[in-house]
């Protein structure tokens, strides 16, 4: 069902349309989570290395399509915000169409380039060809995931966070299934990971996009919607490709820290893998609260509604604080048993590596989700610039002090440079957001919250 956030309370509405966000939150890590706690569990820990190196370089294609995710749904809410019913149905078929020619390019690199990045990043000789076969079979599967990610950003914009919620439900349960049948049943290894994310990845895109169909045949226009614009298209560019941007650096950056971590061996690459997905399960349900906090703000941006930004702002900090509490105090407490589940008997060194990682990032994230509450009001405002300069801030302080750490402290290094990539781009996001228009009668940013 479609929603319009510029009406009621805002701490009400931003809470009632974040609440399945958090249920999607859920499904999408497992989603994520399942196809390396499969390959550590059934099939070995270099099987996890390979799944986890792979991962990296699939997080380009991802942020792809997280920016036309995004791109789209920012101009999409502003427009439906508006009631401008005509622009916002060419908006979205201007974005299916553009998307579809990206993802094109993008597999005729991957197809052709995969197995040349793997060496790149210096992969190790016993977890190659399970890493390239991996990564073939994910380039195949990159339409699923650019249309899904679109109709889902569609959905958002809409005001409509159930919808999402129930196809990723339904999609991450099926993956994990599939994933012990292939890999348990079948035998097939790295690959029946791989095959399974492709089926479930291609039957949720499918359903979504016959969905969005009929949502969209049922919001009525005077006048027929164009096909193409490319007025829209240059709109929805102007979000996206600072967010494609940004998000392919950030993915950039990870490879390279990756590339320093696999001189380390696979026991700190299987370590870091199971590691890294528990960390990424927290910085993306960040990122997915902070993309409803986008919604809200577009949407109340195209009413004109500005007064009612910083509410809003205030009870995005209050959702992902509330998630922050019971997580820190689990990756604190538990962090081993945590890494134990992605792997059967795991090796001190896999083991030591990725509790080090989880006990020295976790306190961190309640910094690290205020900077993304604020970087999704000015995403959704659409003030891309000073979001790129916090984030590309986090993202070159990380990498380059993961290099210089590294010689000297070994892993721990690697690990250090997280929180201090976040305290400074907190920082810069927090300043940026006390600067905004909806900040004009309020002197100092003591009263963020």
């Amino acid at each position: 069902m479609n929603k319009d956030l510029t009406i009621g309370k805002p701490e009400t509405v931003l809470w009632k349309f974040c609440l399945p966000l958090f249920g999607s939150i859920i499904f999408q890590q497992l989603y994520n989570i399942a196809d390396s706690l499969v390959a550590g569990k059934f099939v070995g820990e270099n099987a996890l290395a390979a799944v986890g190196n792979s991962y990296e370089i699939t997080l380009i294609f991802i942020a792809f399509a997280f920016g036309c995710n995004i791109g789209c749904s920012v101009i999409v809410s502003q427009l439906f915000g508006a009631k401008d019913y005509r622009d916002m149905k060419t908006s979205v078929y201007t974005a299916m169409i553009s998307s579809a020619v990206l993802c094109a390019v993008l597999m005729a690199f991957g197809i052709s380039c995969c197995e040349g990045l793997l060496r790149l990043i210096h992969t190790p000789p016993e977890i190659m060809a399970d890493s390239a076969l991996y990564l073939a079979i994910y380039v195949w599967g990159l339409p699923f995931l650019f249309f899904y990610n679109i109709a889902t950003g569609i959905f958002s914009a809409l005001g409509d966070s159930k919808t999402p919620f129930v196809f990723l439900a339904a999609s991450s349960t099926s993956n994990i299934l599939m994933d012990v049948l292939f890999v348990k049943v079948f035998h097939m290894g790295v690959a029946g990971v791989a095959w399974a994310t492709f089926l479930c990845q291609g039957v949720s895109c499918i359903l979504s996009l016959a969905v969005l169909r009929r949502r969209l045949a049922g919001i009525r226009t005077k006048e027929k919607a164009a096909l193409y614009s490319f007025a829209l298209l240059k709109k929805i560019a102007v979000i996206a490709v600072p967010s494609i941007l940004q998000q392919s650096f950030i993915s950039v950056g990870n490879i390279v820290i990756q590339s320093v971590i696999n001189g380390f061996g696979p026991g700190v690459i299987a370590g870091y893998s199971a590691a890294v997905k528990l960390n990424n399960l927290v910085i993306t349900s960040f990122t997915t609260l902070a993309n409803g906090i986008s919604n809200y703000t577009a949407q109340n941006i195209g009413a004109g509604m500005m007064q009612r930004i910083r509410a809003g702002m205030r009870a995005g900090i209050g959702m992902v604080w509330t998630l922050c509490v019971p997580i820190v105090i689990l990756y604190l407490s538990a962090g081993k048993t945590f890494i134990q589940f992605f792997m059967n008997a795991p090796s001190d060194t896999a083991l030591s590596s990725g509790v080090q990682f989880l006990h020295i990032v976790a306190p961190f994230y309640f910094i690290i989700s205020v900077k993304l509450a604020a970087d999704g009001v000015l995403r959704g405002a659409g003030r891309m610039r000073h979001f790129m300069t916090a984030t590309f801030t986090d993202l070159i302080l990380r990498v380059a002090l993961a290099k210089v750490l590294a010689v000297r402290t070994g892993p721990v290094g690697i690990w250090c440079a997280w929180p201090v990539g976040w305290m400074v781009a907190a920082g810069l996001s927090i300043w940026f957001y006390g600067r905004g228009p909806w900040r004009k009668k309020y002197k100092n940013i003591s009263s963020l919250v």
